[in-house]
Parts: structure tokens; sequence; C-alpha cells
């Protein structure tokens, strides 16, 4: 079964969202990988969690995930450092553009998966932004900003777009993209200056509220609404790790289903090895560290299990504390 994760880490990798069909019965488990088309991306990430259909003993789970969402930092300057290292940590796929080959450099973005060096003006020519894009402008002057957001914005507009700008110089650069004939529709997405409002003065803290905002836009969708139902972007580093040598046996836990206010949504992954580690999680706690427990167990022996994580802690009176239960998926790999 590690191929199947490894044929669905790749298919990750390039940019697929890809689909996971697992069956588990008495005669056993199969899995399935199958690389899907832009239909999985038109819901978008706060489509439902993974479909479970029972038929009598057997239970077939189908999962979709999408690959990581990427950031695109055009300039190399002191805000890219941080910004990069930032988005790369809340698992955006960073791309670095910049002229100046002291600045477009990997040794100076050692987390970013691309960086390239080349004129402004070819923007679009050496990145085709995609519509799950997240763009953010930050060159080192306003000639360089014009130059590439209306390189941008004639042509597919990205989920994201932001410049790190003053209000007025913002507000000069709408004025004339409007101007040249881009309509209100387009230039309204951008995000200027860019970033929540959290009273940023260092670069780090600029970069802290850029990433913000683009979390903000990935979890929410735009939509101004609270939503936790992000699962299917692939955890990365989990598949890769699943994807690797560097395991015998585990056990891969599966949120199905959450119910109330649980720490994770259904989808979430969490793999465990025979002496109790784990990657990744379901949201800790003790409800995890029971699972965990049959994990152990369902490694040992093999199979597979299907178990409720309660999340409310009995000892807890606290009327805030966190309920809910999560339905669970415990196979061995």
């Amino acid at each position: 079964m590690r191929s199947i994760y490894r044929d669905l880490y790749c298919g990750l990798k390039e940019g697929n969202a890809v689909g996971l069909v697992t069956t588990c019965g008495p005669g056993g488990r199969t899995k399935l990988t199958k690389r899907l088309g832009p239909e999985a991306w038109e819901s978008g990430p706060d489509d439902e969690g993974p479909r479970v259909r029972w038929n009598g003993d057997e239970v077939t789970v189908e999962e979709v995930f999408l690959p990581r969402s990427r950031m695109i930092i055009l300039g190399g300057g002191h805000i890219a450092v941080p910004l990069s290292k930032i988005a790369s940590l809340l698992e955006f796929d960073v791309t670095v553009f910049d002229d100046r080959p002291s600045f477009a450099n990997h040794e100076r973005f050692p987390e970013a998966s691309s960086v390239i060096c080349d004129a402004f003006a070819n923007v679009s020519g050496a990145l085709e932004i995609r519509g799950r894009d997240y763009v953010v402008i930050v060159t080192r002057g306003h000639r360089h900003d014009s130059l590439c957001l209306r390189d941008i914005l004639r042509g597919t507009a990205p989920r994201y777009i932001s410049m790190v700008a003053s209000r007025h110089r913002a507000a000069v650069t709408l004025r004339q993209m409007e101007e040249e004939g881009f309509s209100s529709d387009l230039t309204g997405r951008l995000h200027s200056p860019a970033g929540l409002d959290i009273g940023a003065a260092t670069p780090e803290e600029i970069a802290l509220s850029i990433v913000s905002e683009a979390v903000l836009e990935r979890r929410r969708g735009g939509t101004g609404g609270a939503s936790r139902n992000s699962e299917r972007y692939a955890d990365m580093r989990l598949m890769e790790w699943l994807s690797g040598d560097g395991y015998e046996k585990i056990a891969l836990v599966t949120v199905l289903l959450a119910r109330g206010s649980t720490p994770r949504d259904a989808g979430a992954k969490m793999a465990v090895l025979p002496d109790g580690r784990s990657v990744g999680s379901i949201g800790g706690g003790c409800a995890e560290a029971n699972v965990i427990r049959d994990a152990i167990d369902v490694i040992q022996n093999g199979g597979y299990r299907i178990r409720t994580a309660d999340m409310t802690d009995p000892a807890e009176d606290d009327e805030m504390a966190c309920g809910g239960s999560m339905e669970v998926l415990i196979e061995a790999l």
C-alpha cells in the first residue's frame, strides 16, 4: 500500500487534485488513486469531508486531496525573506521572483520550491498564474509594482493578490489601473496595503500580517464566514513521509466524521508508529491518546478498526471546554 501513497504524493507534487478510494471489508482492504480534473477545484476547500458509504460489513471511503496552494512572491527584498519562511511553514508552495541574481537565489530562500531570476516584465511568461494562486507584490519600487500588477490583471485572476504599499501609493496605483481601462471588479480584488491590520512595523511582522490574510482567504474562501472544513488541502509533510521508506509498519488514522466542537474536521490524518510516536495530529488530548493506543493494537494485529473518539474530558467541568466526537478509521499499513 505504500506505493499508493507514493502515487498520491507524486500527483500532488505535480499540482494535481488526487482522489483516493479506500474499501475495507471482510475480504480485506483495497486502495485506488485517481488524478482529478478541474471539477475537483470548483467546490473549493469548504466542501464536505470524506464520503463514507456502508454496504453491510464493507465500508468505502472516498477522499479528495488538493495540493498546496502556491504563493508567488514578486520581489526578493527584506520583507520577502520572512514572508517565504512563514508561508512555507504554513503549507504554501512558495515561488520567489526577482530580477536581481543577488536576491533571487536558493541560498537566500532555501525553503522556496522555486526561485526565478528574470525581468518583472516577464512575470506572465515565466509564471502561469492560476486561479488558485496567492500573489504578493513586494518589489523595490512603484514602477515594478505597477508593471507586475498590470501584467497579472491582464491574465487569470489569482485567488488572492496583495501589494505592499502605503495607502496613498495603493490609491494612486489603483486609479492608474482604472484609467488604463481595467475594471473596478479586477482592481477591487487587490489587497493593499497588504496584510491584516495588526499594527505591523518590522519586516517579520509585515510578513506575518500578509500570510495571516492569505490564510484567512484560504480558510474562509473569501466569503467572510468562518469555515474549518479545509482538510482537503493535503498535509504535504505527512504525505511525503507516507511515500518514503522511513517506516516498516504503521497505522494510519483518518477522521471520517466530526460532530460538535472538535479540534480537527473530517479528513484530518495522523500516522502512528509502533512505539506510539505520531506524525501529524487529529487534535491532541486524551482522545488522541486513546486512538494511538488502538492504533498500536492495529499495527500488531493488522486489518482496520473504526472507533468513536470522544473529545469531551469527563474531568473538566468548564462549560467552555472542547466537546464533540469523531469517527475515525484506523488501518494498518
